[in-house]
């Protein structure tokens, strides 16, 4: 028996931001192989599935990629429906092509299932369009975070600053590189920032400022994830009436 893996998209932390089918495969699943940014209200709608943490923090302990490969094709051997539960979307710093590659080279089966990524939960904390009409009609989403082994390169930030608004994941333990990469590729030290902190779950907070109050921004973070918005439309919402912020 040769069963189908599926990369599910978790979302950014809310249970009731999974899509629909997210939710059914949940409640179909022989198993469960999620992120550490996986809530237990998402884990609780697999309960009849073996759970495996294979999630990854940045500057922890963390699950090796390749053992992960190995683990979905092995179990994907032993049984019908092996869930993959990546935070956000799994198609965006998630890792999905290596586990894609490593299904189709060992014959299994496998499906994307796309969620919510946390910067579009990010600006809809913030209040405002990542494309707002008249101030954004380009967006990058960028992460200045390599991988164990791989080199550090600027071409993040010349993505970033070559866009009108730029969306920064797993920025904020890496602050001050980024002022000083976006710096060099010529943003401007005044450029609005807002930082979102687990976007989307109770433990919300959003910082405001400019980018360079970004590290004295970060400093006020706790420990949940953190996605970084550069560009005008990071002060947009301040400049909103009250009635058209709350209508949304």
């Amino acid at each position: 028996m040769t069963g189908t893996v599926y990369l599910v998209g978790a979302g950014p932390g809310a249970a009731d931001l999974l899509t629909l089918r997210a939710a059914r495969l949940l409640s179909e699943a022989d198993v469960v192989l999620h992120d550490a940014l996986v809530g237990a209200e998402i884990l609780a709608l697999a309960p009849q599935a073996r759970i495996y943490n294979v999630g990854k923090r940045a500057n922890r302990p963390s699950v090796d990629q390749r053992l992960i490969c190995r683990l979905l094709v092995r179990l994907a051997e032993r049984h019908r429906v092996v869930v993959r539960l990546k935070g956000g979307d799994p198609n965006l710093f998630g890792r999905a092509s290596e586990e894609v590659a490593a299904c189709r080279v060992a014959g299994v089966p496998v499906v994307t299932v796309p969620g919510v990524s946390a910067g579009f939960a990010a600006a809809a904390s913030v209040g405002t369009s990542l494309t707002s009409r008249g101030v954004s009609r380009s967006v990058a989403f960028v992460t200045p975070s390599v991988g164990h082994g791989d080199a550090r390169n600027a071409h993040w930030a010349e993505a970033a600053a070559a866009a009108e608004t730029a969306v920064i994941y797993m920025g904020a333990i890496h602050a001050e590189y980024v002022v000083e990469e976006l710096l060099a590729s010529g943003v401007q030290r005044r450029r609005p920032v807002a930082v979102v902190e687990s976007a989307s779950t109770a433990n919300e907070r959003v910082l405001r400022g400019v980018l360079c109050d970004l590290p004295e921004l970060v400093a006020e973070l706790g420990d949940g994830p953190a996605v970084i918005i550069v560009g005008e439309v990071a002060a947009l919402a301040d400049a909103l009436p009250l009635a058209a912020v709350s209508a949304a």
